[in-house]
């Protein structure tokens, strides 16, 4: 008897969780509708065989329940009862899969006015491209990939020169219009998912995958990793920003073709010495750091993550919180840069400084650090010199004092809080495993022993 009790009690709970839930799909934003339908098929399928299959099982414990003098009738088959499972089966088979093949059928059919645009996913980020006017995408090549050509673009193919690229995990897309997602990756399996869109699919690496939608909902929707592609796939975020035409057109206007990246000119640092006459008040004059004005080192840092840095500072993604004072400083001299050419050259003279290691100053348990640092090295690199493939700045050498700032910053949410500075939100993830300020002097401590 204890055991129907407890059947019984598990039906009635399961039915109150599900009506009485606060959790529910997130509102739909695309045109796959049916999606929604074949799972709540699914889910009465389903329900109704788990409710009847437990009260079955309750009711047989009570009415077969040991009894003095009664034994057991032997019936080894019973057509009738064998007839009817396998017609109910049958029947609820069908009807949980066939919602299924049709979606499947409309899914792989893409209209032929659907826009086109490549999402990239590699090891921890997205990345987009689209074609240009031609619209043909250029070949690319997995060979190719390096820092300076990111997406493996064939230099000699004519189609790709007026593709645009979009190094940034936000992607924009035309509202009320078909759109085709190509899908590939760079490394290992990944899988674009938005959950407001209802459809997803794996990148595979090797091949071209792909889906379609048509949003029908303007507004910023978040771009999941659904697919475990290793020790930081939870921060592998990004963003579709559903939006009307003109407002995509003007977004799209706003990033470099293929030919625009090939035909830019580098820094020149004689130029970028008088503007960084104004940094070396506070950086220094061979931007050693000030820790006094609370400036970091800047001399050995990459240049890509000193650009990044500024452009961040420029469009207000650091510097914004209430409690980042000194972010706020920074944000307001970033400005005196006024374009990418003077942050080109200013980038250009700071990358002829002496590289020398700024001193320690905070003291840890280095022990305890370098257990901590295991999950760092995977981005960071083992030697702590950055890795640019994996948006992780170096650490070795840099200035201790100022990492652990960061470190709390990111930890506590004054960092990497604004929606379109995805790579310090990656931080803020993976910062939260410090648990106090004791771990994070710990890690810094060992970082300086690199």
């Amino acid at each position: 008897m204890p055991l129907a009790v407890v059947l019984i009690l598990l039906v009635v709970g399961s039915i109150l969780f599900h009506l009485l839930s606060p959790w529910t799909f997130t509102p739909l934003a695309s045109n796959w509708g049916m999606v929604d339908f074949t799972v709540d098929v699914t889910l009465w399928v389903t329900g109704a065989v788990f409710i009847a299959v437990n009260l079955f099982m309750a009711a047989c414990v009570i009415k077969y329940r040991h009894k003095k003098d009664t034994r057991a009738n032997y019936e080894p088959e019973n057509k009738k009862l064998e007839t009817w499972l396998t017609v109910l089966t049958t029947i609820g088979v069908a009807a949980m899969l066939t919602p299924g093949l049709v979606v499947w059928g409309k899914f792989v059919d893409v209209p032929e006015e659907a826009h086109e645009v490549e999402a990239v996913g590699q090891q921890w980020h997205w990345t987009y491209r689209f074609p240009g006017e031609d619209g043909e995408f250029g070949e690319v090549r997995a060979e190719l990939i390096t820092m300076d050509n990111p997406f493996g673009m064939v230099p000699e193919d004519p189609n790709g020169r007026d593709d645009v690229l979009v190094y940034s995990p936000e992607v924009h897309i035309p509202i009320d219009q078909p759109v085709k997602f190509l899908l590939r990756s760079k490394d290992v399996l990944h899988d674009f998912a938005v959950a407001q869109f209802r459809v997803k699919m794996d990148l595979v690496p090797g091949m071209q995958t792909y889906l379609w939608l048509t949003p029908t909902e303007t507004g910023r929707f978040e771009v999941l990793c659904e697919e475990l592609c290793g020790v930081a796939h939870h921060t592998m975020r990004g963003a579709v920003i559903v939006e009307e035409q003109d407002n995509f057109e003007a977004w799209l206007a706003g990033y470099p073709t293929y030919a625009d990246t090939l035909g830019a000119q580098p820094g020149n640092a004689a130029v970028g010495g008088g503007l960084y006459g104004v940094c070396s008040a506070c950086h220094g004059t061979q931007g050693q750091g000030m820790q006094a004005l609370n400036a970091p080192k800047l001399a050995g840092q990459g240049e890509w993550y000193l650009r990044r840095q500024i452009e961040n500072y420029k469009k207000g993604l650091r510097g914004a919180h209430e409690d980042d004072t000194y972010g706020k400083q920074m944000a307001q001299m970033a400005n005196s840069l006024v374009d990418d050419a003077a942050i080109n050259n200013v980038i250009a003279h700071i990358q002829q400084f002496p590289d020398e290691p700024a001193p320690a100053t905070v003291e840890g348990n280095v022990e305890s650090g370098e257990r901590l640092y295991r999950v760092c090295a995977y981005c960071h690199g083992a030697d702590g010199m950055g890795i640019q493939a994996l948006n992780a700045p170096r650490m070795a050498g840099m200035t201790d004092w100022y990492m652990a700032r960061q470190l709390k910053n990111f930890r506590d949410g004054v960092r990497g809080s604004h929606l379109q500075d995805y790579y310090g939100m990656q931080m803020g993830f993976m910062g939260r495993i410090l648990a106090d300020d004791q771990a994070i002097n710990d890690l810094v401590a060992y970082i300086n022993t690199l």
